[in-house]
């Protein structure tokens, strides 16, 4: 990705504000189809839309945090920031909308709710104009993703993705899609059989499926913020670029962490052909900077260590970019 499309996906979220915009109004819908009905899969949808958009709200304030300027207390700035709120998305997706819908579809089966139902086309009302909605929500996100796939699987893309908003978004409205797919048997089964224990079973899976995707979520978002590496590609590519160098001997394995999706921090052992002076040295290192981020603009800060250096007593020779 060029640091300019960098930018401007940091300045248009175009699938998180979708995603938001349709979660907001189909909370509504769905909270009114419960309150006219007394399906538990209903309010357990409503909860579960209600959650959702405020996690895209989190999402949009990870964003602009991370978007800060370093200083002297986070000298690498503050893009980790996006992972500490996605992972804060991922908790409250459990806690919250896992653990209500779940709560709310046993006491359906339990036997402890209302019995009293009104007009069931409420409910095939609401699940009809939402499944359109969070389709076309999903739509767009995954219209977002797919130029980074780059003929990966779109699993091991989604798993190998540095940036988590278009893959929360992703995943929630996957999830949402599910969940309207069991609110609809479970509707449709109860008006049939008179019988609420399919609502509360509705409400149930609608839980169990929150909660398998927010467990992913955070998964995902803790190995992000105790340090990711760059994918292996990149990180061949830059050791292949420090080997095509006449001067450079041999290159060590480099060294990557995500700051942030687009940020990355390199630190790279480069061996020179001995009798190098220092002034020629300081020289390729240069043209090792430029022909790495030539290749990979999303490499911020460079850190190189020049053996012949060190093997001379000058030092670690470490220079950071």
């Amino acid at each position: 990705m060029s640091a300019s499309s960098a930018a401007n996906k940091q300045e248009t979220p175009i699938a998180v504000y979708g995603a938001m915009a349709a979660n907001g109004v189909i909370a509504i819908a769905k909270g009114i189809a419960a309150l006219y009905t007394g399906s538990s899969a209903m309010f357990s949808e409503c909860i579960h839309s209600l959650v959702d958009t405020a996690n895209e709200g989190l999402l949009l304030y990870g964003m602009k945090r991370s978007g800060h300027q370093p200083d002297q207390a986070h000298p690498f700035g503050y893009g980790k920031e996006l992972y500490f709120w996605s992972l804060i998305v991922a908790v409250a997706l459990f806690g919250i909308g896992g653990g209500l819908t779940f709560f709310e579809g046993l006491t359906h089966i339990t036997g402890h709710a209302s019995e009293e139902r009104g007009n069931v086309m409420w409910s095939y009302g609401v699940i009809a104009i939402a499944l359109i909605a969070e389709g076309t929500s999903w739509t767009i996100a995954l219209r977002e993703f797919l130029p980074s796939v780059k003929g990966k699987r779109l699993w091991q893309a989604l798993r190998a993705a540095k940036d988590p908003t278009t893959v929360t978004v992703i995943f929630e409205d996957s999830a949402a899609l599910a969940g309207l797919l069991f609110a609809l048997v479970g509707v449709y089964l109860t008006d049939v059989t008179g019988n609420p224990v399919w609502d509360g079973i509705a409400s149930m899976l609608i839980g169990v499926t929150l909660s398998g995707v927010a467990l992913l979520l955070a998964y995902e978002s803790r190995s992000l913020l105790i340090g990711e590496a760059a994918d292996p590609s990149v990180i061949e590519s830059i050791r292949q670029i420090a080997r095509a160098d006449a001067d450079v001997v041999e290159a060590g394995r480099p060294l990557t962490m995500h700051l942030g999706p687009d940020e990355v921090l390199l630190n790279l052992d480069v061996r020179f052909r001995s009798g190098l002076p220092s002034e020629t040295i300081m020289g390729v290192v240069d043209r090792l900077e430029r022909g790495i981020r030539e290749q990979h603009p999303e490499i911020k800060r460079i850190f190189i260590e020049a053996e012949s250096l060190r093997r001379e007593g000058t030092g670690s020779g470490a220079r950071p970019i």
